[in-house]
């Protein structure tokens, strides 16, 4: 039976579309008045690594993006029998940091170079001695500086550079403006302005004065907090969302965000002391903080929450991914069986053996290296497995060990936060790794050894997030901050479950740790060898 309600939200375009661009998936959701998913979309798609460079071609994000919407509509289309021909207003969301550099003529100057990349390490280290602040080899500054260091072509012609979020919003609205959050990836934010940090633009032009003819402040994007307007949905860039032609043009456009503000928002995160969990191809905590750190630490990036308030963030490049291939090695295994499961089954059916490991997963060993990871020093990565002669080889400590790995460079940022004595009141976890109900939240409660929840509404992820960005632009009237808007209309009254640290685990997950970090050498020579 059609949910009228729904379908009358739908007709009359009271409705909030949110898109984001994650690593493995484009994802769309269209929410009603409620918040709640009414329809989904999505496309899958790849990084390629051309020319030693991780990254996504523009042919790739306008064709995922058509054919992710063409999947929401088809949604709409079977649910409630209707066209999709307006939204109320529109969201998008992508993988943080990462350079897309333009001319004056808008036209991309190089490939779009990712977050994946450990490529500037030179312009890492030198932007954080001058700023005095950490600049993470991911974030554009470090990577347009690099290119400075390099004397890439291209410099001399850059008109403006930005995000993957942000040059898909300027391409839906003609707008040249991010939200603050995925600002804070590209150059740090001054918290008492809202804005890019003017005295490190300053230092940053006196910098690279003799070197380029342009001024930073130039070619950065507007910054704008969650609830701000940041345009409109243009006849064209309805036409890139629905070549068809049924979606009208002027839905109110929030401030492009990254993943890890919709993150944020989509686990309710956002208040001080609150922080969260995302895990996919990369993972990531973001933790709220009361106030400044004390020092420098160069396994924590601060940036912002979409509304503008100081965020540490552990951002480690590998997550879930080599996990994900050993999965598929045993579906393979299970089809050669002549087994007939699916997917969801495969994952479910694995992950609870972990559940039965040995508390340290039987001494076994791996890292989910497959890039470099800057929390441990490494500029490439090689995924490994290794035991000794007397660890417990069996299927549980297989995949316990699998599931730690997973964690174990975030585990090593988070005890240097720990360190800092920042306390956290709630920490909620969202992703894939999260899906089989209890155990990754178990697995992530040891790792970091403090209560994890879990929402159902979560399960949508940042494109949900972000969908819920679209519908506070579109309602903010200026008396309710962000926070107050989540908690009172959002999340009031979800349901949450929670997991709570089991010491046996964090004992368990500590002695891996420790084996982690002393194996760091045999990483190591696996990169200088293959």
């Amino acid at each position: 039976m059609i949910d009228a309600t729904a379908a009358a939200a739908i007709a009359d375009g009271k409705t909030a579309l949110g898109v984001e661009f994650g690593s493995t998936r484009i994802k769309a959701v269209l929410i009603g008045p409620d918040n709640q998913p009414l329809a989904v979309g999505a496309h899958d798609w790849e990084n390629q690594f051309v020319d030693r460079i991780w990254t996504y071609s523009t042919q790739a994000v306008w064709a995922g993006l058509a054919d992710c919407y063409a999947s929401l509509a088809a949604d709409v289309r079977s649910r409630y029998g209707l066209e999709l021909t307006r939204v109320g207003s529109i969201g998008i969301s992508a993988m943080m940091h990462g350079y897309l550099p333009f001319d004056a003529d808008g036209e991309l100057l190089v490939p779009f170079r990712t977050w994946r990349n450990t490529i500037t390490e030179a312009a890492s280290e030198e932007l954080t001695k001058l700023f005095g602040y950490n600049i993470p080899q991911r974030w554009s500054i470090a990577h347009l500086y690099q290119a400075i260091l390099n004397g890439e072509e291209h410099v001399g012609k850059v008109a403006h550079f930005t995000t993957l979020a942000g040059y898909v919003h300027t391409a839906l609205t003609g707008e040249r403006a991010l939200g603050v959050g995925d600002a804070s990836g590209m150059m740090p934010i001054d918290i008492s302005t809202g804005g890019f940090d003017t005295a490190m633009i300053a230092k940053f032009d006196a910098l690279v004065a003799d070197r380029v003819s342009w001024r930073l402040a130039d070619l950065l994007p507007a910054v704008l907090p969650a609830g701000a307007v940041a345009g409109h949905l243009t006849e064209a860039g309805a036409r890139l969302l629905d070549p068809t032609g049924n979606l009208q043009a002027g839905a109110i456009a929030a401030p492009p965000e990254g993943d890890a503000g919709t993150g944020m928002v989509a686990t309710n995160s956002v208040a001080r002391r609150t922080g969260n969990v995302s895990a996919g191809t990369s993972i990531f905590a973001m933790v709220v903080l009361e106030k400044e750190l004390s020092q420098q630490h160069a396994e924590l990036d601060l940036v912002t929450t979409p509304a503008g308030d100081l965020v540490a963030m552990v951002h480690c490049n590998n997550g879930a991914s080599e996990l994900n291939s050993w999965v598929g090695l045993f579906a393979e295994f299970a089809q050669a069986l002549g087994v007939s499961a699916d997917g969801n089954q495969i994952f479910e059916t694995l992950f609870r053996a972990a559940l039965a490991g040995d508390p340290d997963g039987g001494g076994l060993l791996a890292y989910n290296y497959l890039s470099g990871e800057h929390i441990t020093g490494f500029a490439e990565g090689r995924p490994l497995f290794t035991r000794t002669p007397d660890s417990k080889f069996s299927l549980a400590n297989f995949m316990r060990t699998q599931l730690f790995a997973a964690l174990g460079s975030l585990s090593i940022g988070m005890e240097v936060l720990r360190g800092e004595g920042v306390e956290i009141d709630s920490m909620f976890a969202h992703g894939g790794l999260f899906k089989t109900k209890g155990v990754g939240q178990r697995i992530l409660a040891a790792a970091l050894n403090t209560s994890v929840s879990v929402g159902e509404i979560a399960g949508e992820g940042g494109a949900w997030g972000i969908a819920v960005l679209a519908a506070y632009a579109r309602d903010n009237d200026g008396t309710i901050s962000l926070d107050d808007y989540l908690s009172g209309r959002v999340f009031a009254g979800a349901p949450l479950e929670t997991v709570r640290p089991d010491p046996t685990d964090v004992a368990g997950f500590a002695a891996f740790r420790e084996r982690f970090v002393a194996g760091l050498p045999i990483e190591a020579a696996a990169v200088a060898n293959s």
